[in-house]
């Protein structure tokens, strides 16, 4: 009895850490548009993945801040290690990509004015290391696109800036081994990101910036990438 009920108390510890910045869309409904503020914050690296000429997807790594870290990890190192190891955060990685689903992963991509559709993520573990965590996961393109498309770019952020997501300083954007010679990508300035995301938000039908007072205040704070090849 005693062991279920420790294993219940880890699962829901677990599931209210992440209920507290993952899955905050309802709580940020509820609060008033003067009280618009990140509660969280990610500093994100993405590498941009290519196979055989085409744009296949997204590999995220975000490392989360130090507080969200120390609440999400209590009562997870189960062998009293100090050590977070990838089996003990299995649970917590799951908990996080559950939880993401109904956000989108937060990243949104389009060609000119048509949404581009991701497939559901592969590969996500968690990683502790100087003292916090980072969320690593690859979210496929449902159909991969052609390196050479015009128009191409994506975002990473949180229209309620619930959480705010920051380019990590240093060589935040990648692109992968196999992308062709001439690729590059290039982060937008604020002007022009305010004025792509809008248009972002657009295409995907408003839907990024519905249903709450605070939906809208994130698009001011993210950096649109944008994705070029030279033609061959």
């Amino acid at each position: 009895m005693r062991r279920a009920s420790t294993k219940r108390a880890r699962a829901s510890a677990v599931k209210s850490a992440v209920a507290a910045t993952l899955a905050t869309a309802s709580l940020a409904a509820m609060s008033p548009p003067a009280v618009a503020h990140p509660h969280v914050w990610v500093n994100v690296e993405t590498t941009v993945m290519y196979d055989a000429g085409k744009v296949a997807g997204f590999k995220h790594r975000w490392t989360f801040d130090d507080m969200y870290t120390a609440m999400a990890v209590q009562g997870l190192d189960k062998n009293g290690d100090n050590v977070y190891s990838r089996d003990e955060l299995a649970e917590l990685a799951q908990v996080n990509i559950d939880g993401l689903k109904d956000f989108d992963f937060f990243t949104y991509a389009r060609i000119k004015d048509a949404p581009v559709k991701l497939a559901p993520p592969k590969d996500y573990w968690l990683e502790h290391k100087d003292g916090v965590l980072s969320l690593n996961f690859t979210l496929p393109i449902a159909e991969p696109v052609p390196a050479e498309t015009e128009g191409f770019e994506f975002a990473v952020y949180d229209q309620t800036f619930f959480i705010a997501f920051d380019l990590a300083k240093e060589n935040p954007i990648r692109l992968s081994e196999g992308a062709p010679a001439g690729c590059s990508a290039v982060v937008g300035n604020a002007d022009k990101d305010l004025a792509d995301l809008q248009k972002l938000n657009d295409a995907f039908g408003g839907q990024m910036t519905a249903g709450n007072a605070n939906e809208g205040s994130g698009l001011g704070y993210a950096s649109t990438v944008h994705l070029s090849c030279a033609k061959t």
